[in-house]
């Protein structure tokens, strides 16, 4: 029994998840991204990130050949960054401000937080291909009151209502 596409995706659509930027440098040493919510910690010991990427996404043959990747963690106010890179487009990177990480991977300025990967092991999964990578560095934005992620939810952007307890 095949389940209808659109069904599923109306499903999964349920399912909030924060909003990332995921990025590389490809074989030339140009900075490579896209919009990703299909990403989460995999281990806390030792530390892994997961991450799928769609066959058909402009840079996917750039994370494929990478050896580090970086999970940028957008912040509420940070919605056209998520629209930028979800566009198929080269020169992504022109106009937005980031710096290399460690790993010389892109870091974008002002994401919420950021995890730098080394890349550990890719599998098939359908239309897409599970990255892992282990975190070797990470980094928060300093506060300024207005810290709240963007979030994804049923096709279009939702707000968090409350914070969580003890946090101001």
């Amino acid at each position: 029994m095949a389940l209808d596409e659109n069904r599923f995706r109306a499903a999964m659509g349920c399912l909030a998840a924060g909003v990332t930027v995921v990025t590389t440098v490809d074989r030339q040493g140009e900075p490579r991204g896209l919009t990703a919510t299909a990403v989460c910690s995999l281990s806390l010991v030792p530390p892994l990130v997961l991450v799928c990427i769609d066959h058909a996404a402009d840079c996917y043959a750039a994370f494929r050949e990478a050896r580090a990747f970086a999970v940028n963690l957008l912040r509420e106010d940070q919605e056209h960054l998520s629209g930028h890179f979800a566009r198929k487009a080269s020169g992504k990177f022109v106009g937005i401000a980031h710096q290399p990480g460690v790993t010389g991977v892109p870091i974008l300025s002002g994401a919420l937080a950021h995890v730098e990967c080394l890349l550990t092991a890719q599998y098939p999964g359908g239309d897409h291909t599970i990255f892992v990578g282990e975190a070797v560095e990470s980094g928060m934005a300093l506060s300024n009151g207005d810290d709240s992620p963007l979030v994804h939810f049923r096709g279009g952007y939702a707000r968090l209502d409350a914070r969580p307890p003890g946090a101001s």
